[in-house]
């Protein structure tokens, strides 16, 4: 027994004749091939929904330009604010990561610090004044050498020195660790 199908509207007969031509303006007006395919979709099940074709449709390629263009401008802004209202993985990886450092970053840090201050304890007095004053609070060779009272090419050599001894100490410290 075969059933017969009910013969297709014009509508629908335009519609299939002139889907490429659709295709390629909602491309070019949507600016995405997907959201194009999307409309054409939508397009074709109004279509076939339709209970009647409306009145009288003078140019059906008109017609169905702008039933296609409608819908694509309502996909295309069903999309933008969607869009609008995504964060990105990123974004939300970033608010919800941990800054604070872990156990282990801390605890070679504050052994790295503890290093730091043997090894400037040892310096003699001026060379660990004058890099302090110049490290932490940003003094400039001539405001360190006025605070010294010395010149400012000693300052220089102050500096190099506490410097020369921290880089050792931070060395002899490496090396002496364990792999």
């Amino acid at each position: 027994m075969s059933v017969a199908r009910p013969a297709p509207s014009d509508l629908m007969l335009a519609y299939m004749l002139q889907w490429r031509t659709l295709r390629g303006h909602l491309s070019r007006r949507t600016g995405s091939r997907d959201l194009a395919e999307e409309a054409l979709q939508e397009t074709w099940l109004r279509l076939a929904t339709m209970a009647d074709q409306p009145a009288t449709v003078h140019d059906k390629q008109a017609f169905l330009l702008r039933l296609a263009g409608n819908i694509a401008i309502d996909l295309l802004r069903r999309e933008r604010r969607h869009t609008s209202r995504c964060t990105s993985d990123d974004c939300v990886l970033r608010e919800i990561a941990d800054q604070t450092p872990s156990p282990e970053a801390y605890a070679l840090h504050r052994d790295e610090l503890r290093a730091l201050v043997r090894a400037l304890l040892e310096l003699p007095a001026k060379p660990r004044t004058a890099l302090l004053l110049n490290r932490c609070d940003g003094l400039s060779h001539a405001d360190i050498a006025a605070r010294l009272r010395v010149s400012q090419s000693m300052v220089a050599k102050y500096l190099a020195q506490a410097l020369r001894h921290c880089r050792d100490s931070r060395r002899a410290l490496w090396s002496a660790e364990p792999v």
